[in-house]
């Protein structure tokens, strides 16, 4: 037991004398509210005590730092041994100003990289289709062949610098490009590191970016995976992501319970598919969390997060390795909390969702810029996001002791609650049939259609309160500069994908896209031949069109 029985009496006794003392003074001067919740509604009992947690035992439910069920810390020293990686969000018009950010952020103290690519890139349409017009950089960089991918890692020592990629259906073809780049570097596979995001399950819920049906889908990631797994050790081929389920509108329990159910269809796919047992791939498997802003929700979301995460791998998946049972994650804090009005009020939102997220143990941190609201962040406006995250890590002590909230009676206690509700979800889908078959039915989707609704219910009514929009508004506007992609970006791409196509060998990319076919149609492991393809500067189009042509395209069935 996490406290003695006679403590627990005592307690007892105490809470009654406080209590009626309490409902003297609320009878005559009330609370600012009747009901207290977190930004998910998840009710807040006016004091926790030892009571609250008297079921709990501290080996099984909290142990030490990098003991299971690791709920306090995967690693045994913390921050103390190694801060989190910094790695700002970084993608903007073309491929020489994106790695001139780059170079920027490194310069400024970012130890890792981490690319956005523009919507067709997204979509794995290239910049001289239809479809792209007018969207060239826009939203991040402009990705269309090898080239392209060389000029944006152009002086990054690929071996000493790990980079994630914010790709989803086409994250083959840009893994392809990066190795393709390392080994033109030097570099062997072996020896890079970092993350493609290469998680669709969550695109069909939540952030809609889709190619082909939810199958073969799942079937790509299961061969990066196994390619990883074989080749590319250092290598997470697979970013599970709650960030864009909180960002569609979710709960925290509902982004914690559904993006580990996806995590739990990738491991069991891979299994099915490629045969292989959870401990030759399982510790590769990476995770993306969103840290809102209610600061203990967030904090307690990733300590049960930990918990699930190594249970669900022992006893479900029989992984042997602790490594296998450790849930490594970044974070980003929440684009979804940052308001048009009042845009400085955005770095004070993005310094308390950062510091959730180290007091929650990530192991990766991006902060968002306070302008994202209206555009790519600046120069300066991504600077003092870098600055946030250092100051953080240098000058608040927070990195002093591991789980410095840990034994806290509010923490453990919302921290179990938060297990035990995500655990009613992950059941549910489980009686479903699995994650696929619950996202067919539309469950997740609706699941997050009504908890938006609902939080939209309470900013309007005033229930819930955000400085600016419904509370402390002030009339005049304050300036934010905005960064403006030029329209000479699009016009420039265009002129080199025509230079690349011009200069490639036709014949070896023919080749090289019916190999790519041919492993398609066989159920092969396409890594390999994607590889080949982009070496010869076959566009990602290209590489696409045959998925598409092979597997079909995906229609969102429009569920609301």
């Amino acid at each position: 037991m996490y406290f003695a029985k006679e403590l627990l009496d005592k307690c007892s006794s105490l809470r009654k004398k406080w209590e009626d003392e309490v409902r003297k003074l609320v009878s005559r001067f009330g609370e600012r509210k009747d009901r207290f919740s977190t930004v998910s509604d998840w009710e807040i009992k006016r004091l926790y005590t030892p009571e609250d947690n008297a079921d709990m035992d501290f080996e099984r439910d909290i142990n030490f730092p990098s003991q299971f069920p690791f709920t306090r810390n995967i690693h045994s020293t913390g921050y103390r041994g190694r801060l989190w990686t910094y790695r700002m969000f970084s993608g903007m018009g073309t491929a020489k100003d994106t790695n001139e950010r780059w170079h920027m952020l490194l310069k400024n103290g970012q130890t890792g990289l981490s690319t956005a690519f523009d919507f067709p890139t997204l979509m794995g349409y290239d910049t001289d289709s239809p479809k792209s017009a007018g969207e060239c950089g826009r939203c991040g960089v402009a990705i269309d062949t090898l080239e392209d991918f060389k000029v944006l890692v152009k002086g990054i020592p690929l071996d000493q610098v790990t980079t994630s990629m914010t790709i989803n259906p086409p994250a083959t073809v840009m893994w392809a490009m990066y190795c393709a780049c390392a080994q033109d570097q030097g570099v062997g596979l072996e020896k890079i590191g970092g993350t493609i995001q290469n998680d669709m399950l969550k695109e069909f819920i939540a952030q809609k970016t889709f190619m082909l049906p939810p199958e073969p889908s799942i079937k790509l990631i299961s061969d990066t995976v196994e390619f990883g797994a074989k080749y590319v050790p250092k290598w997470n081929p697979i970013s599970i992501s709650g960030y864009h389920i909180r960002e569609a509108g979710s709960t925290a329990v509902q982004e914690l319970a559904f993006t580990l159910r996806d995590g739990m269809a990738y491991v069991e796919d891979v299994m099915e598919r490629k045969g292989m047992h959870p401990d030759e791939f399982a510790p590769r498997l990476s995770f993306f969390f969103n840290a809102h802003i209610d600061f203990f929700e967030e904090i307690c979301k990733m300590r049960a997060a930990r918990r699930i995460w190594a249970k669900v791998m022992r006893d479900r998946y029989k992984a042997e390795n602790p490594r296998s049972q450790w849930l490594r994650f970044h974070t980003q804090t929440a684009g979804c909390s940052l308001t048009a009005q009042q845009p400085y009020n955005n770095v004070v939102r993005t310094a308390v969702e950062a510091l959730s997220a180290v007091l929650g143990g990530t192991q990766s941190l991006h902060t968002n810029s306070l302008d994202e609201v209206y555009c790519l962040p600046t120069d300066h406006s991504v600077q003092i996001a870098l600055r946030t995250q250092q100051i953080i890590a240098e000058e608040t002590g927070v990195a002093n002791t591991i789980d410095p909230l840990g034994g806290s009676y509010f923490v453990e206690k919302l921290t179990n609650e938060m297990e035990e509700a995500a655990w009613e979800y992950i059941e549910k889908i489980d009686d479903m049939g699995g994650m696929l078959a619950a996202i067919d039915q539309g469950y997740p989707q609706m699941e997050i259609a009504d908890a938006a609704y609902k939080f939209q219910r309470q900013v309007e009514s005033g229930d819930k309160v955000m400085v600016g929009v419904n509370k402390y508004v002030t009339e005049e506007a304050e300036e934010c500069p905005i960064l403006d992609i030029d329209e000479e970006v699009e016009r420039n791409q265009l002129k080199g994908l025509e230079r690349a196509k011009q200069n490639r060998d036709s014949k070896a990319v023919k080749r090289c896209l019916d190999e790519l076919r041919s492993a398609c149609k066989k159920g092969e492991n396409v890594m390999p031949s994607c590889i080949e393809a982009v070496k010869q500067l076959a566009t990602e189009q290209e590489i696409c069109d045959v998925y598409r042509e092979v597997y079909g395209v995906y229609q969102d069935p429009g569920l609301f």
